[in-house]
């Protein structure tokens, strides 16, 4: 149970926090520095922490579930649950929120109770990813966000505007302050990829040409240079260096905005975890390519932080209806077999960096709004949150400490129900042996 004195300092560690905060200024992004030691969680520990939220076959939220209706499956194999709770959200009023403390961060080593946590008093933060958002999206997204902030917000919510580059707010529940955070925001091209370079290699293409071998990547992006370049076919030599040359840029810009956003995100929700009330974390973004093991091992480590803080995660594709055509500025000619491997490899960067996004919220209770030009009637879905989610417990102790990735698999003994909750987690690193 959270005092009030707890309660206090962990709005003192934020408000601490967004004054110094800048992943941009931070070289060491997958070792986020703590503004205190209080609210370092620990993520190596015995337990796998799994939200979930059941829907019926109308969309509407699930409630009354038990223990027993729920299992999990571990790599196919099914596990005893060694913790329940059931999490559902207050209910607004206008006015001060009523006092109710939210149920602190699982410790190492103990179980989820069989409990029923209410939370009232709620703060929300709205994370903007300015290193990937277009200048064009963004802009829409700030019109909606300013709009849906009068409507959405109850006189009791504390919420909070930040952007991947390092811009907040501060904790307020001041909502002309909030608006102007909002209209503050600049798209930040610092590990933007040049859509109109010669040759148009992104992340996605990139990886394919220096991390996965792709003769055929390789070739169209030759292909593309030749073309774009004006160069005879008698410099192909030429050619292929300058597209590997732009394969290796591409995925060094495209690591490092990975990691810069993820390990934001990691902060982020670490400091939100000892916050009283319910948290809820809104990510504006296009998404962004997660290919790496590293990537794959910060999202893991988003999630438990996550789990253990009771910190919902939603997103939104500010990109709305998009195409995934290429644009004439866009295409660097070719063969048309190279122009039409060049969009397809612009379609599966697009749809494939929704996946971050998706992971977040199945993994923490949330929802993705994707596809959808209606993006007030988002923001005001993903404001609410959902107003029941289960929090299920296994024990890892008998997991090989081999670092594997687990797939995860939730099923519930109810009709019907379709449930999302978390895709998978790693195992523990074997310890080094001491010499």
């Amino acid at each position: 149970m959270l005092s009030h004195s707890r309660g206090s300092s962990a709005i003192l560690t934020w408000c601490l926090f967004f004054l110094t905060a800048s992943p941009l200024s931070a070289q060491q992004p997958q070792q986020p520095a703590a503004a205190n030691s209080a609210s370092v969680i620990k993520t190596n520990v015995n337990e796998v922490l799994v939200p979930v939220v059941v829907r019926d076959s109308q969309g509407h939220p699930v409630e009354n579930l038990k223990k027993e209706d729920f299992q999990v499956f571990d790599d196919g194999k099914p596990q005893s649950l060694t913790g329940f709770m059931v999490l559902k959200r207050g209910v607004d009023t206008p006015g001060p929120a009523a006092t109710v403390p939210a149920p602190a961060p699982v410790p190492n080593g103990s179980s989820v109770g069989p409990q029923v946590a209410s939370m009232g008093q709620r703060f929300v933060v709205f994370l903007f990813d300015d290193l990937n958002l277009s200048s064009s999206d963004l802009a829409q997204a700030q019109k909606t966000a300013t709009k849906v902030l009068e409507t959405s917000l109850s006189p009791s919510d504390t919420a909070a505007v930040l952007s991947s580059s390092g811009f907040n707010s501060g904790l307020t529940r001041d909502r002309a302050k909030l608006k102007q955070a909002i209209v503050n925001l600049k798209a930040n091209t610092l590990y933007r990829h040049d859509s109109h370079s010669c040759p148009n290699v992104d992340y996605y293409q990139g990886d394919l040409i220096v991390e996965k071998n792709d003769a055929a990547a390789l070739q169209a992006a030759i292909q593309e240079t030749l073309t774009c370049a004006n160069m005879d076919p008698s410099m192909a030599s030429t050619a292929t260096q300058m597209a590997q040359s732009a394969a290796h840029q591409a995925v060094v810009l495209g690591e490092q905005d990975t990691r810069t956003n993820l390990s934001f995100l990691q902060t982020v929700v670490s400091k939100m975890g000892p916050l009283p009330g319910q948290r809820v974390l809104i990510f504006i973004s296009p998404g962004f390519l997660t290919p790496t093991a590293d990537a794959m091992t910060l999202k893991s480590q988003v999630l438990d932080m996550a789990a253990r803080g009771n910190v919902i995660i939603s997103a939104i594709d500010a990109r709305g209806l998009y195409t995934t055509n290429l644009e004439a500025s866009e295409s660097g000619g070719g063969s048309p077999l190279a122009a039409q491997m060049q969009n397809q490899y612009r379609q599966a960067s697009m749809t494939s960096s929704e996946n971050v996004m998706a992971e977040l919220a199945d993994g923490t209770g949330g929802s993705f709004f994707r596809n959808s030009n209606d993006l007030e009637g988002g923001f005001t879905k993903l404001i609410s949150g959902p107003g029941v989610m289960y929090l299920l417990a296994f024990s890892t102790s008998k997991v090989k400490p081999n670092g594997a990735y687990h797939d995860l698999k939730v099923k519930v003994n109810q009709d019907g129900a379709k449930v999302q909750a978390r895709r998978g987690y790693f195992a523990p690193q074997p310890e080094r042996e001491k010499k």
